[in-house]
């Protein structure tokens, strides 16, 4: 898909340059990945002290035998 984006000249060049990329769409395709996978974490991050905790949990006597 075909998009033409205004994008900072100096940032892309040192992304180029420390990505060891060749061309501006692979930077900016792994860029995009890697901002995805931060931002996944950061969700599951956020959950965790929400799920609720039972120490005296078995789960053993619950499967069917």
């Amino acid at each position: 898909m075909p998009t033409n984006l205004a994008i900072n000249d100096d940032l892309l060049n040192k992304a180029l340059k420390i990505g060891g990329h060749k061309t501006k769409k692979a930077t900016v395709n792994e860029a995009l990945q890697e901002y995805v996978l931060r931002r996944e974490k950061h969700k599951v991050l956020k959950a965790i002290g929400t799920v609720d905790y039972y120490e005296n949990y078995k789960p053993k006597m619950y499967r069917r035998g």
